[in-house]
């Protein structure tokens, strides 16, 4: 192992996974935590997410040579700033958050003088906080490394080492690639349900309740993803805008498509829509990123559910 001392700043879902995941998989490893929320903290340390939970950030990453920031990505430059001058020299900084690119100027601008490499681990719940972690969130899971033009290859090889033993699967890629691709695999897909589950919202004194009442397993999925901590979104939009104003487009065109073809009667578009669609989740299914049963393997892990839905 090539890290012997961890530090998570920020302890809910991601954080807190990445602590317990070191426990059970690199059990020599020394961790530290922080998180902004006092009761958080208090949470971390009756659920052992890590070794030792600390009062400051800055003492969280005094003795690291890793740390790992698991915030929103709106504040990723100040809890950045908040460990500059604790921070040891030859630490190696990364993260989690799902915009590589904004990420990356961030930290970068917060701390010039140290390797920083991003990362993006594509696993997650619709749940949050520090009860939400459990160890086996990123088995085989896709975790996306991003790192800089100029990187120290050393470090590089290490943070692709860790993610590995934590059981994820990494790729290498560049941040723009990053963000246009995860654009069209997330972000669009939340801010749809997003708007569906709001516009639900909205009908619900005319149809009476029924909308929440009667819903379907379609609509139950929406819930679920849009039931995501609206801050780290909030922040994954705006952070990402043009790769989600881009994606945005082309789908509002080929809705639009779809719109006329319902209009039309166009039975013919509309089935060929709908086969090449099916064909994409039965894909998914076999590349292992999700499960081919009726729940979708749902509540088999730690009491969390292992649906996935990843910034």
């Amino acid at each position: 192992m090539t890290f012997a001392s961890i530090a998570i700043i920020g302890l809910g879902l991601q954080g807190g996974s990445i602590g317990l995941a070191i426990r059970e998989y690199l059990p020599h490893a020394r961790t530290t935590g922080y998180d902004l929320s006092a009761e958080h903290r208090a949470r971390a340390g009756q659920r052992q997410l890590v070794d030792t939970v600390c009062d400051t950030a800055a003492d969280a990453v005094r003795d690291a040579d890793l740390v790992i920031f698991c915030v929103p990505p709106g504040v990723m430059g100040f809890a950045a700033e908040q460990v500059r001058d604790a921070l040891p020299a030859n630490a190696l900084v990364s993260d989690v958050g799902s915009s590589k690119q904004a990420i990356a100027e961030a930290l970068t601008a917060a701390l010039p003088d140290h390797t920083v490499i991003p990362a993006h681990p594509v696993a997650g719940t619709e749940n949050s906080g520090p009860d939400a972690g459990f160890a086996h969130l990123f088995r085989n899971r896709w975790c996306i490394v991003t790192p800089p033009d100029k990187v120290d290859m050393v470090k590089l090889s290490q943070l692709v080492a860790f993610w590995e033993a934590l059981g994820a699967n990494v790729e290498i890629m560049t941040p723009e690639h990053h963000d246009l691709v995860l654009a069209v695999t997330s972000h669009l897909p939340h801010l749809i349900a997003y708007t569906i589950v709001g516009t639900a919202s909205d009908l619900e004194d005319v149809t009476q309740g029924e909308v929440i009442k009667y819903s379907a397993g379609g609509f139950r999925d929406f819930t679920r993803i849009a039931a995501s901590d609206p801050t780290m979104w909030r922040d994954v939009f705006l952070s990402n805008k043009a790769a989600v104003l881009t994606m945005l487009q082309r789908f509002t065109e080929d809705l639009t498509a779809l719109q006329r073809a319902i209009r039309v009667g166009d039975g013919e578009q509309l089935f060929e829509h709908f086969a090449r669609t099916r064909a994409i989740r039965r894909s998914i299914i076999e590349e292992g990123q999700d499960d081919a049963r009726p729940d979708f393997g749902r509540g088999d892990h730690d009491g969390a559910k292992a649906t996935q839905t990843s910034p």
